[in-house]
């Protein structure tokens, strides 16, 4: 479902309200050291955001996904919802105008973090780290949810910034995961890890992108119910799925 709205401020949204919380943390924590989470709603459906949001991208502009002959019926074992749920051409383009709408007025947000930090000068000193609990389908496959081990849902984004990060501005093709973080701060922080951890510290790629890395990533997903519960897994390396 989605829901362009004309009527309230940025401020007055979930996302704006976090925002406006966490600022109130920043400023009430920058003079000793803190480590804040801040969890955003958006683009997690429903899809909602501001009108100003929608308005960035006409709706005659948005082309509904195509895809070769046969990939929109992947093995039966795998989904039991129809291609494209079903769902019209024109929904499907509303549907991506608002998951499009919703990811700008969530940067938009991280914008005021951003801008937060400069003005209370604390961009300097703090490790930012940037990611999102996957990816989402839209219209891929025929298919319009996360919860699958194909690459548009198993992959997402994750940026690290700040004290520690000496490549900036700069990418890797490298395969981390999300169990990698806690060491990175660690190490990052000057603090000791715990042992027994499963993730591996990130700080050799934060200075060269492209330095040695011979580690795969895992990703499972849960099918069925009840007794007829099982698994699906996938392991990326650089070679591919």
């Amino acid at each position: 479902s989605y829901l362009s709205d004309a009527k309230n401020r940025d401020e007055e949204h979930t996302d704006g309200k976090v925002a406006t919380e966490t600022i109130a943390l920043l400023e009430k924590n920058g003079d000793r050291s803190f480590f804040i989470g801040a969890g955003f709603y958006r683009p997690h459906c429903p899809f909602i955001a501001p009108q100003k949001y929608f308005d960035m991208y006409p709706l005659d502009r948005i082309e509904a996904p195509t895809a070769a002959p046969g990939s929109l019926q992947p093995p039966a074992a795998w989904f039991t919802i129809p291609p494209n749920w079903d769902v019209s051409q024109e929904g499907q383009r509303k549907t991506i105008q608002a998951y499009y709408a919703s990811i700008t007025f969530l940067d938009a947000n991280i914008g005021r973090l951003l801008d937060a930090l400069d003005r209370l000068k604390l961009t300097d000193n703090t490790i930012i780290v940037f990611m999102s609990d996957h990816g989402y389908h839209l219209g891929e496959r025929g298919q319009w949810m996360k919860q699958t081990l194909f690459e548009r849902s198993a992959r997402a984004p994750m940026m690290i910034a700040g004290v520690g990060v000496t490549a900036k501005g700069r990418a890797t093709t490298r395969i981390v995961e999300f169990v990698d973080i806690y060491p990175t701060l660690a190490e990052l922080s000057g603090l000791p890890a715990p042992a027994g951890l499963h993730g591996r510290s990130l700080k050799p790629l934060l200075g060269n992108p492209q330095a040695a890395w011979d580690h795969p990533a895992l990703t499972q997903v849960r099918r069925g119910a009840g007794d007829a519960t099982f698994m699906g897994y996938s392991v990326r390396t650089d070679r591919g799925g």
